[in-house]
């Protein structure tokens, strides 16, 4: 947990704007690397600025390359897949009577290998570096703010996104709640070392707080009457607005013209609750599962982004911290 480096790509055909993000975080600093460019209608090219995606074999291996810029990220990555992907249930949400996202998503975990580099220091990642990718298409709140929001516009948002990495197996839980608690997407999903899954359809979950925050000092997930997933947070916060989540400048499809590239950092104390820019983050965890008679230890991140009420976790107002 020494280093933990994340990426992004979106395509936004409607928009005409492709953009891309590069991140690493090492020594207390989170780096990061973002570059935009219109599109012209082009959905083929895999390369935004210095930041490019090759697909070397369809749903199992890709690289990821970082050429040198005038910021202090570079790399070459590979990413090998360690089972075939999940698919989410698909996420469908409105403000009132107007679609607020409706799209599908598939997840899967896997190695990484290669190099990253950070002002020049070189970083050799093996083959026992674990991760996880996503791949997302359909409608989601990208570009410019509306000029005319819905009435009851968003207010509440509860989000908790959950891969782990095991020596055989695979984990993914989520959830997305309303200000009741109940759930409108939640799901979990364990992947033996054969590929063979096992999907849970209505997962329970409790979840402790650090003080005077909304972030989590401990989540515990009982999928069964047997089965139990415990995450405890074991490293630094990495700031989601890194990959332009919630980042008012470079959010996911504004237009910054043909091309432009950009990079900044954030501290350890710019990225403490209370910074807009870190309000939606991944932790880095130390996942255990207990699955029958049989346990396991891991690793996995606990993506977090919570607005508004969640009444079984004590939330309230917009943003009180619990």
């Amino acid at each position: 947990g020494s280093v933990f480096f994340a990426a992004a790509m979106g395509f936004y055909p409607q928009l005409g704007i492709v953009d891309a993000a590069f991140c690493v975080l090492v020594d207390g600093v989170q780096h990061n690397l973002r570059a935009s460019r219109r599109s012209g209608g082009e959905r083929l090219g895999l390369s935004v600025g210095p930041i490019s995606i090759a697909i070397d074999a369809p749903l199992e291996q890709l690289t990821l390359r970082v050429a040198a810029n005038d910021g202090p990220l570079a790399g070459e990555l590979h990413f090998t897949a360690r089972h075939f992907p999940i698919e989410e249930p698909r996420f469908t949400r409105r403000n009132g009577t107007r679609l607020f996202m409706d799209y599908t998503r598939m997840t899967q975990n896997g190695d990484w290998s290669g190099w990253l580099s950070v002002d020049g220091q070189r970083v050799e990642v093996g083959t026992d570096w674990a991760g996880t990718r996503d791949r997302s298409w359909g409608i989601r709140p990208v570009g410019a703010a509306e000029p005319q929001p819905p009435q009851g516009n968003f207010h509440q948002f509860f989000w908790l996104w959950t891969p782990c990495n095991f020596a055989d197996r695979s984990l993914f839980f989520h959830s997305n709640d309303d200000g009741e608690g109940a759930p409108w997407n939640r799901r979990a999903v364990l992947v033996g070392g054969d590929g063979a899954e096992r999907h849970y359809a209505d997962p329970a979950f409790a979840a402790e707080w650090q003080p005077g925050t909304r972030r989590l000092s401990k989540l515990t997930a009982d999928f069964d009457g047997s089965t139990r997933l415990t995450l405890t947070p074991s490293g630094p916060i990495f700031a989601m607005s890194g990959l332009g989540y919630t980042h008012p400048l470079w959010g996911h499809g504004f237009d910054h013209g043909d091309l432009e590239v950009a990079h900044d950092s954030l501290s350890e104390a710019e990225r403490l609750w209370g910074n807009p820019l870190a309000m939606h983050v991944q932790s880095l965890v130390r996942a255990d599962l207990a699955d029958g008679d049989r346990s396991d230890s891991g690793i996995g991140v606990l993506e977090q982004l919570f607005v508004g009420p969640h009444a079984p976790t004590g939330l309230t107002g917009l943003m009180d911290p619990a």
